[in-house]
Parts: C-alpha cells; sequence; structure tokens
C-alpha cells in the first residue's frame, strides 16, 4: 500500500471541524494497484483500524464525507469508486454496480481487517449492495442512503446531463464554479468551491478538469439512471434487487425526505426486505453533506449495536 504525499485536499477540515464543535481527525490517502494496473484509492480518517468503510455516489468521491466523518469521531475509510476521485477511469466505461464492488472488495482485502459496515449513498449504496451479496465476509453491516433499485432518479440526472454536455475542461476553476452555481448546485459559493477544488485536477496543459469519468462520457453514462429493462438492465435496473435479497447481513435504508426516494419506494424496499430498517433523514440526495450529524449519528448507532 502506497501513502500519498500532498496532504492540501485535506487543508478544509480544520474549518469543518471547528463549525462542528469537533476535533480535526488525522488523514492520509491511501493507494493500491490493481492486478490489471488501475489504480483504487482512498481515504483513511482517524487512528486505528476502520470497521466502518464509505462509498460515495455518481460524480461525487470520497471527500462527500468529510463533515460526516468528523462527526463520527471514529477511524473510517473512504473510497474513491473506479472512475472518480483518485481511482482509475475504466476503459470500458463500465460503472455498474457490480463491477464497481469487485474493486472495493480488493480494496477492503488490502486496507481492513475486520468486516466492514458499509455506508453507500446513492450508486454507493447500490455496490454496497452488490459487495454483500458477492462477498459476505467482507461486510458486517449495510446501510444505503437514498437510493433502491429502479427508482425513477429522472429529474436530477436531466439537469446534470445539461451541465456536463457543455464543455469538459476549464481555464480556472472559478470558471467552473460559476457554472455549477448558474445552474443552481451547491449552496454557498464557498461550498461550491470546496466541491469543485476536490473534484477536479490540473492538467499539464494547465487546464481544469472534473476527475469523475462521468462528466467526460456525459449522456452516454447519466442514461444508465434510466430503469431499462431485463434484456438491457442499468446500473439502477431492478435487478439490483437480487444483490439486496442476497445480503445476510442487516440492512438499513436512509430515506432523505428531500431526495430521490419516496415513500412509495421506502415501502417497496421494507416489502422486499421485511427485516431492514427504514429511516427517514430530513435532508437532499446527499444526505452526508446536508445532514452529516444526523447521518454520523445513525453510523454511530449501528456500530454500537455490535459491541464496538
Amino acid at each position: 500500500m502506497d501513502v500519498a504525499i500532498d496532504k492540501s485536499e485535506f487543508s478544509y477540515l480544520p474549518a469543518q471541524a471547528e463549525a462542528m464543535g469537533a476535533p480535526v481527525p488525522s488523514a492520509e490517502r491511501v493507494l493500491l494497484t490493481l492486478p490489471d494496473g488501475r489504480r483504487v484509492s482512498g481515504l483513511r480518517f482517524g487512528d486505528g483500524t476502520p470497521r466502518i468503510t464509505l462509498l460515495h455516489g455518481a460524480g461525487l468521491n470520497a471527500h462527500t464525507w468529510d463533515t460526516t466523518v468528523i462527526a463520527l469521531r471514529q477511524p473510517v475509510l473512504s473510497i474513491d469508486l473506479a472512475g472518480h476521485g483518485d481511482s482509475s477511469w475504466r476503459s470500458d466505461a463500465d460503472y455498474s454496480p457490480r463491477t464497481l464492488a469487485t474493486d472495493v472488495a480488493a480494496a477492503l482485502d488490502a486496507w481492513t481487517t475486520e468486516p466492514q459496515l458499509i455506508v453507500g449513498q446513492s450508486l454507493g449504496g447500490l455496490t454496497g449492495a452488490a459487495l454483500a451479496a458477492a462477498r459476505p465476509d467482507l461486510v458486517a453491516e449495510l446501510v444505503v442512503v437514498d437510493i433502491t433499485p429502479g427508482i425513477d432518479t429522472s429529474a436530477g440526472p436531466a439537469a446534470l446531463r445539461e451541465f456536463y454536455a457543455g464543455p469538459t475542461d476549464f481555464a480556472t476553476r472559478d470558471e467552473l464554479v460559476d457554472r455549477a452555481i448558474a445552474f443552481g448546485f451547491g449552496g454557498a459559493r464557498a461550498d461550491t468551491e470546496r466541491g469543485v477544488f476536490l473534484n477536479t485536477r490540473r492538467r499539464e496543459d494547465g487546464r481544469i478538469e472534473w476527475k469523475h469519468h462521468f462528466a467526460h462520457l456525459a449522456a452516454q453514462t447519466l442514461a444508465a439512471h434510466h430503469p431499462g429493462d431485463d434484456a438491457a438492465p442499468s446500473a439502477l435496473h431492478a435487478t439490483g434487487w437480487e444483490d439486496l435479497a442476497q445480503v445476510a447481513a442487516p440492512v438499513t435504508l436512509v430515506r432523505a425526505t428531500a431526495g430521490f426516494v419516496t415513500a412509495a419506494d421506502a415501502d417497496e424496499f421494507a416489502r422486499r426486505l421485511p427485516e431492514a430498517r427504514v429511516v427517514a433523514m430530513q435532508a437532499t440526495h446527499n444526505v452526508q453533506e446536508t445532514a452529516p450529524a444526523e447521518l454520523a449519528a445513525l453510523i454511530g448507532s449501528r456500530i454500537a449495536s455490535h459491541g464496538l
């Protein structure tokens, strides 16, 4: 395992921790080279062996969990899914949950020693379900945040498709911040600046580009949010229920009241998985950013239930 030296990406943590009245966690970036030469990247927070692993949604990266991690005050591993953050892009552009779960399993084999409480938001939630189904030895419990297989997320991807249909590289990060604000993404400018900084990189020619592959695939990849059909299932197709049905670990669904999962979707989840817990939180789809303390409290309670 290699550890990256550049810590500038953690420069936002002190102010975030101060705003939350919490200590600043230790943090480092970890890297794993896979047999095919691709790289999996992640963030390791806190001291000690992590028992919590966090998986982000489409178009995000491991830093989306920063404030939730600060509120948790526990050792945590946050992984960049393939095609996101500092993890390698896939030449086949296959970012379906079962494919993503293979890389996550390799990372957990390398970076953890105990079964994890897996918390996955959106695409990360479906990836967590695929991981738990394929590698139950790695998953002590699964928390799925604001996603169920096959739900209609057309409103979100439609806006994102228009956003990414424009240029994929920019002269400055400020130019990209202005574009994001114009499309109604992000909150205060300072928060948008932080998000853009952590989700972009400067190329050798000096231009700024998105780190995640989704921005460069635009409509092609975002079409994966369409439910699809049995012959050509998408990442959010109802066949994802097959993975959830095979999960032996306890499962919790977090429904954001202003997110993608409706009350009817949550009822369907409870019908299909009668032993699962369903918890509603006042938050938008990115619960880890808009209700980090509440989400951290839930995660902490699930860890406590395991006597940890």
